[in-house]
């Protein structure tokens, strides 16, 4: 399987939240290389700063290994605005050698054009009514909180990780209808833009499918799912789950590369699933 790719993406992180996986996208971006990094919105979360969030050294690591990915690697970033990150509007757009941050874009590649965007400008509860966005947001995080709470109980006693945060969601039918509302008015969007495909975040709800005859496509998120989108030299998309790495072979190959003199960037993973979790696994989230 290939670890270098032409593009990679991922979205809502959420950094400066207890349920950011942070230490986890760190890991992840050292396994690979790529010309271009899109971060496409909610990767720091101003509204839990703003509230009770707190700014941990893990998190300034991930910045680091973007600037790292920068320098080391000539990778362009792009770094998306989300509606959690939102206070990137007063400076929006701004580029910084390697480094653009603006509101979204249009990336071309093998002949398509894909209109790359969060997806909450799409979104009428975070646009029109953000008390509202606010308040499903409490209720996301408590979830997110009551999770780690059973999780812990489970693994005392030998029990997998069950994500009950996505269970409940699973559960709410006007959530799924809000989930399959949203998708379809994304790709009506890249209809009218002309493009072949939308890629997004937002829903922390990992997926690649066509609708209507347009790619949709959204790179999950790092808070539960661990996903991100990438895209070969052959204009390949592809979702990759975290939990499909074997960081086992990597950890192999880097010290066999070492004494052959191979490049170590390019390290075998074992094969990453194509299909998204079933639904009760993988439901639709309310931000």
């Amino acid at each position: 399987m290939k670890t270098h790719f032409k593009t990679i993406i991922v979205s809502d992180i959420h950094l400066g939240t207890k349920g950011s996986k942070s230490k986890e996208i760190v890991r992840f971006l050292k396994q690979y290389r790529c010309e271009n990094l899109i971060l496409n919105g909610d990767i720091i979360d101003g509204w839990q700063l703003k509230k009770s969030g707190t700014w941990k050294r893990k998190h300034t690591r991930f910045f680091n290994r973007v600037i790292k990915m920068i320098d080391n690697q000539k990778t362009k970033v792009y770094y998306l605005r989300g509606n959690h990150d939102d206070f990137l509007d007063q400076i929006l757009p701004l580029q910084i050698g390697n480094l653009s941050i603006q509101t979204d874009m249009i990336y071309e590649s093998a002949g398509k054009k894909y209109f790359i965007t969060h997806g909450d400008v799409f979104d009428s509860i975070t646009t029109n009514l953000r008390w509202i966005a606010y308040l499903g947001d409490v209720g996301y995080t408590f979830l997110l909180w009551l999770n780690r709470i059973v999780n812990h109980y489970r693994f005392k006693q030998g029990l997998p990780y069950f994500s009950l945060s996505q269970y409940v969601k699973s559960k709410v039918k006007s959530a799924v209808s809000y989930v399959d509302q949203y998708e379809t008015e994304l790709a009506k969007m890249a209809k009218a833009k002309g493009c072949d495909g939308i890629i997004c975040g937002h829903i922390h709800k990992a997926e690649k499918r066509i609708i209507d005859g347009v790619e949709y496509m959204n790179s999950g998120d790092w808070v539960e799912t661990m996903s991100a989108l990438a895209e070969d030299h052959e204009g390949n998309w592809q979702l990759i789950y975290y939990s499909e790495i074997d960081f086992k072979s990597i950890r192999d190959h880097q010290i066999g590369s070492f004494f052959t003199g191979e490049d170590n960037t390019v390290i075998p993973i074992r094969q990453v699933s194509f299909t998204p979790p079933s639904e009760d696994l993988n439901p639709p989230s309310f931000r």
